[in-house]
Order: C-alpha cells, then sequence, then structure tokens
C-alpha cells in the first residue's frame, strides 16, 4: 500500500516561557488522513505544540512545515488549518445555520455554495433539520457538533483539537468520542487531538504522541502504546502497570526476586539490568504452590467487571485485576505468561512507577483536583 504523504512536520522544536524550557528539540511527522492524538499529562507541552502547528504560538527554535511550505511565522488564517476548542465559542446571536456558514460568508463564497456545504456539513454530523435553531437551545454535544461543522465547512487540510470534549459529562463524552472518529473516517481529514486521557486516546486514534516534560516518549499505534511501552512513564500512564526491577539473564530470560521468568524478549545484554512491565489483567491468580511467585492479599476493590487486588510479594505491592476474590490476609500465587513479560531499558524514569504501597482511590482523586484545565503549556 502506498505511504501516505506528510502533512505536518516539526524538526526540532523548542520554545521556552520565562526560562523555562517548554518543548525541547521536538520532531514530529504526521500523514495525511491520520487521527493522531497529543496524549500527556498537565504542563507536557501537548497544547504548545498544537498551537504551534495552528500559528497561534511561534517557536524559538526549529521548522514547522504544513503541506510542504516552511510556515514559520505565518498566522493561523494563513494556513489551511482549523482549529475546535474546549470553548466552542459559538455566535449566540446566530442561529446554527449561520454559525457554520460564517467564515464561507467572510471569504465571500458564493451564496449557492454556502447553501450547498452547509446542508452538505450539517448532515455529515447529524444535525439536518436543526439549521434554524438558536445555538443556545442545543444540548453540550450538539452545540459541540455546531463547532466541527463550522470548523470542517472550510475544507481544513487538519483540524486541530485542543481538549474539545472536556466540557461534556461522561456518557455524552464517550457517545462523542465514536462521532469523532466516524466523522474523520467519513472525510478523510488530518485529525489532531490534545488529550490527558488515556481511554480517550487509545479509542480514538491511529497514531498516539505520549510527551512529558517537552519531549516525545513515544510514538505508536495504541496497540504499540499499551502493549509495548518505552519507558516506565508511558507504562504507568497508559492504564495500569506493575514496573519492577529485573535482569536479562538471556534473550527470553528475566529474572526478578530472583526467579527467572520466560518472555519473549530479545536483544538485551546478557545480565543487562531493565524495567519490566506486567499489566494487572494478564496476572494469572493461582493456588501458592502452584505460582511462579506468591504473597498475601493487603486490599480489594470491587470494580464492576473484575476485582483490583493488592498482593504483597517479597515487599513489592502488586496489582492484580481479576474475576477471583480472594479475601485480605489470604496467601495467593501469581502466574504470568511469558508473553505477559514487556521488557524495557533503564530510562531516567526508572523505579519511580509501579508499586501500588501508597495506591489508592483518594489519591487520584486529590490529584485530579488539582488539574484544573489544561494550563498553556
Amino acid at each position: 500500500m502506498k505511504e501516505k504523504k506528510i502533512v505536518v512536520e516539526l524538526k526540532n522544536i523548542g520554545i521556552s516561557f520565562d526560562g523555562e524550557q517548554i518543548l525541547d528539540d521536538l520532531n514530529l511527522e504526521i500523514r495525511d488522513g491520520e487521527f493522531v492524538t497529543f496524549l500527556g499529562p498537565s504542563g507536557c507541552g501537548k497544547t504548545t505544540t498544537l498551537r504551534i502547528i495552528g500559528g497561534f504560538t511561534q517557536p524559538d527554535t526549529g521548522e514547522v512545515i504544513i503541506d510542504g511550505k516552511n510556515m514559520n511565522g505565518a498566522p493561523p488564517y494563513k494556513r489551511q488549518v482549523n482549529t475546535i476548542f474546549q470553548r466552542y465559542a459559538l455566535f449566540p446571536h446566530l442561529n446554527v445555520f449561520e454559525n457554520v456558514a460564517f467564515g464561507l460568508r467572510v471569504n465571500k463564497v458564493d451564496s449557492k455554495e454556502i447553501e450547498k456545504r452547509v446542508t452538505a456539513m450539517l448532515e455529515s454530523v447529524n444535525l439536518s433539520g436543526f439549521e434554524k435553531r438558536q445555538v443556545h437551545s442545543l444540548s453540550g454535544g450538539q452545540q459541540q457538533r455546531v463547532a466541527i461543522a463550522r470548523a470542517l465547512v472550510n475544507n481544513p487540510t487538519i483540524l486541530l483539537l485542543d481538549e474539545p470534549l472536556g466540557a461534556l459529562d461522561l456518557k455524552l463524552r464517550k457517545d462523542m468520542q465514536n462521532e469523532l472518529k466516524n466523522i474523520q473516517q467519513q472525510l478523510g481529514i488530518t485529525f489532531i487531538f490534545v488529550t490527558h486521557d488515556q481511554e480517550e486516546a487509545l479509542s480514538m486514534s491511529d497514531t498516539v504522541v505520549v510527551m512529558n516534560e517537552g519531549r516525545i516518549q513515544q510514538i505508536g499505534t495504541p496497540e504499540d502504546i499499551y502493549n509495548e511501552p518505552k519507558n516506565a512513564f508511558v507504562a504507568d500512564f497508559i492504564g495500569e502497570s506493575n514496573i519492577l526491577d529485573g535482569i536479562m539473564r538471556e534473550d527470553r530470560l528475566v529474572e526478578m526476586f530472583g526467579h527467572k521468568f520466560d518472555c519473549v524478549d530479545i536483544g538485551f545484554g546478557k545480565n543487562e539490568p531493565v524495567d519490566v512491565v506486567v499489566r494487572p489483567e494478564d496476572i494469572d491468580v493461582v493456588e501458592p504452590e502452584k505460582g511462579q511467585l506468591s504473597g498475601t492479599v493487603s486490599s480489594i476493590t470491587f470494580k464492576g467487571v473484575h476485582y483490583e487486588i493488592i498482593v504483597d510479594i517479597n515487599d513489592f505491592k502488586w496489582m492484580i485485576q481479576s474475576t477471583d476474590s480472594p479475601a485480605v490476609g489470604d496467601v495467593i500465587g501469581i502466574s504470568i505468561p511469558p508473553q505477559d513479560i514487556h521488557i524495557m531499558k533503564k530510562s531516567e524514569y526508572s523505579g519511580m512507577f509501579g508499586d501500588y504501597s501508597t495506591f489508592s482511590d483518594e489519591m487520584e482523586l486529590i490529584g485530579d483536583t488539582e488539574i484544573t484545565g489544561e494550563d498553556e503549556t
């Protein structure tokens, strides 16, 4: 299959605000028709990257190339790019049709062409029949679809979406995730989406760009990012992970806690220290004498489709997600299939994540309340 052309290329992008480095030598290629998501914690640089592509922010160093042309210094209106922000900024004095038609009227498009394009775009976002409705009478999801139609009716090469679902409730957010993906596939336009929501990124994207501290940590498909994380930060940020110290004794054989585990990874040095990732759902709960390791259950939480079990093994708190429900204080064994043991090179993030000794829902809630919205970086 012919490789799609590159529509956005960022070369050696760097920028700092008030002496703080926000993006550090960032390089990225985005291809035509991709749904690309910038994913990372607040302050990682994902929104700044989006704003640089859109022309709202100029980098200190590096090149921004869109559709083969260097766009450094070019304002947003000179780029084949439209942007949807979390606040949709619809015009309250205009009805749905006129909100969508606004940009076409500014560009003095013929009235018959406006009628044709706006009608077609409203049909694409499932708002046929809403043409004369006032925007204040619409639901949050309907308003967002008007914003999408307004952004797309000008036929941009690229649509930038800066946390556009953040203001919606959970059910509507999930509905709009599916709708956005369907619209993108239907129109074939490149979408570049910013979020800190891992599930959102995994469910919608063709390509996920994981960022932290102004640098790209990993680029890949959702499956690659989840199943083959490059370092401990990615493994911890994308879903839940047990991240342990290990030693690769040889190809396909890793040692943890003095016990050797078969795995499928190769290419590491003999006796090389590594980080080992085991996802909670990949651990089998077995009788203690049948396990590769065994330990004592310290907590268990019912999560609906599974139990979340914290088990103390050699002073390391493992998280296990299982339909089995042992009691607190029980001694259980764990078994891990070779294909579910993932080996990573040691990195600056080694030793920072993966032990659930301080894990609790309350701590997650405290962390969430500190984030009142995506900051300027």
